[in-house]
């Protein structure tokens, strides 16, 4: 641990870095509850509201489509106005949209909620981010990250019982006022307790501490949108090839956020019952993977291991790991396709680290655009997979060539992490 000395006495740091830790974390635990209740709300919603299959295919759809064009001006307004200010409005926002579709009665109301929705989360992650790079030293970084990240799974994989029993308990509607309300009070809570570091309760050990480590204390609280600027980092072979990989990452994860109980159900043959016992082990895995990479990788950074290595080996290792999803074609055993299918996402929680990567490259005054232009990215895999994966299904009856696709996939971004991406250094634009 670190000490500063004052007037010859040792101060110890202080550690609120990991009070604006644990609120970033919290955020992103709801919003992705935010994001997957329609899934589970979806048998008893289609009935009342009279939908189809194929019409809630686009309703599913609805959000990742406006989600992922709001990436960008989402981290403009990021950048312009601050964290502090920005995830508030966020949380709030997505909350009442939230809230909302408790009472649509309609498929337009209902369409529109979810686009508006996508909307107001697309400030998250770049905001995420930006606190990891304000808050963080470098070599704590990834483990910030992997315990934020690791929100997506976990929230996936221990809630869902909570919510069949109050849709079971309350009906479908229940749902999205439970998660609105519980929206709107992390929005109170957020700007209650967060603060930039020269604003918080942060001692100056801990300030010392956070500079020494490659922080970025002072960026300007408030900074105008450069298009020039976001033009040439578009043409930087660092962003493209943290997006081209981060596009491969998240397939893997799409695949299991939507086909993966589709999978279990009609390929493997299994009963609703055993898809809801098997389905938690690999959000398990998942959670462990993204943990895992990133005490890894600031490890091998206190280590003396170069950024190249540190940062983008987990990374490389995950991608390459997850394109072993394409085993489960090849085995019989249940058992042993959810051990296959476990690993893949254990693995995709590795190459999840890809926002460390974004903290560590964006150049100064940009994390917010830097990372509205990688989830864009990430995000596209959202549109992309589910409707490869669904055309190849319908095509040929199987999964086998789903699989194969995913895998593939996986592949590439582990290429163009090797080859596309470069050193790992801060892009300075002229």
């Amino acid at each position: 641990m670190q000490r500063a000395m004052t007037a010859g006495v040792r101060v110890v740091p202080t550690r609120q870095r990991y009070v604006m830790l644990a609120l970033i974390a919290s955020g992103t635990l709801i919003n992705y509850l935010d994001r997957t209740i329609l899934g589970v709300a979806a048998p008893a919603l289609t009935k009342e509201l009279g939908i189809n299959a194929a019409l809630m295919g686009v309703i599913f759809s609805a959000f990742s489509w406006s989600y992922a064009l709001s990436q960008v001006p989402g981290g403009a307004f990021l950048d312009r106005f601050g964290t502090r200010l920005t995830y508030c409005l966020s949380v709030g926002f997505w909350s009442f949209f939230t809230l909302l579709q408790a009472f649509v009665t309609g498929i337009g109301a209902l369409i529109g909620l979810r686009l508006a929705l996508g909307v107001a989360e697309s400030p998250c992650f770049p905001a995420n981010s930006r606190v990891v790079a304000t808050w963080f030293p470098r070599q704590e970084r990834a483990f910030a990250t992997g315990v934020y990240t690791v929100g997506e799974y976990i929230g996936l994989a221990f809630l869902s019982p909570l919510l069949f029993a109050m849709l079971a308990a309350f009906g479908w509607r229940s749902l999205f006022v439970g998660a609105g309300i519980l929206g709107f009070a992390f929005a109170w809570i957020w700007w209650r307790g967060y603060r930039d570091p020269r604003e918080s309760r942060a001692n100056a050990a801990e300030l010392e501490t956070i500079v020494a480590g490659g922080g970025l204390l002072d960026q300007p609280a408030v900074q105008r949108f450069d298009w020039r600027a976001a033009g040439r980092l578009l043409r930087t072979r660092q962003m493209w090839g943290i997006c081209l990989g981060q596009f491969a990452g998240n397939s893997t994860l799409v695949f299991f956020l939507t086909w993966f109980p589709t999978y279990l159900a009609t390929e493997r043959h299994m009963d609703w019952l055993k898809i809801g016992f098997f389905a938690i082990a690999p959000f398990i895995a998942a959670s462990a993977g993204v943990l895992f990479g990133g005490w890894w990788s600031d490890r091998m950074l206190r280590r003396g291991l170069s950024p190249n290595v540190a940062r983008k080996l987990p990374i490389i290792l995950g991608l390459l790991l997850a394109s072993t999803i394409v085993g489960a074609n090849f085995v019989e055993s249940n058992a042993l396709v959810i051990a296959i299918l476990s690993l893949a996402f254990f693995a995709q929680g590795m190459a999840a680290l890809g926002w460390t990567l974004v903290s560590d490259i964006a150049p100064e005054g940009m994390l917010g655009v830097t990372g509205g232009v990688f989830n864009l990215a990430a995000n596209m895999a959202g549109i992309v997979t589910p409707l490869v994966v669904g055309g190849i299904v319908a095509a040929t009856g199987s999964f086998f060539y789903a699989l194969a696709f995913i895998g593939v996939i996986a592949l590439l971004g582990a290429l163009s992490y090797i080859f596309v991406l470069g050193d790992v250094k801060r892009i300075v634009l002229d």
